[in-house]
């Protein structure tokens, strides 16, 4: 069992940076690989990145490659998203999610936990 806490989001211009953050706890969470997911108002929930159990490998939606780095710290139980020019159409409320494979994975039905979000908003 993974419980994961998201915290970082927030209010920023267009063109700045944020770094969310993702506690976890629980055991399992060395061996799972995690990935960060955001949803737009009125919009589906969508796969943003994600990392292996020892994030030896890393796999980012077209929309963030290039822009966002997701990285994990496992001694401190911890997974990050470092999100770099950010863009009005970044705004969403992002989540942090432990996947039940070790591998990254872009698939809602593989993640086996998920935190309560974290606003993040990109002003124009």
């Amino acid at each position: 069992q993974v419980q994961l806490v998201e915290s970082g989001g927030g209010l920023v211009q267009a063109g700045g940076s944020l770094r969310l953050s993702c506690a976890a706890s629980g055991r399992a969470f060395s061996s799972s690989a995690m990935a960060w997911f955001r949803q737009a108002p009125g919009k589906e929930r969508e796969f943003v990145g994600a990392i292996s159990w020892n994030g030896a490998s890393t796999y980012y939606a077209d929309s963030v490659k290039g822009r966002f780095t997701i990285s994990r710290d496992n001694a401190k139980n911890t997974v990050y998203l470092q999100m770099n020019n950010l863009k009005p159409e970044d705004t969403a409320v992002y989540y942090c999610a432990a996947s039940s494979r070790y591998l990254p994975t872009t698939a809602q039905a593989d993640m086996r936990s998920w935190g309560p979000g974290t606003q993040v908003t990109v002003s124009s």
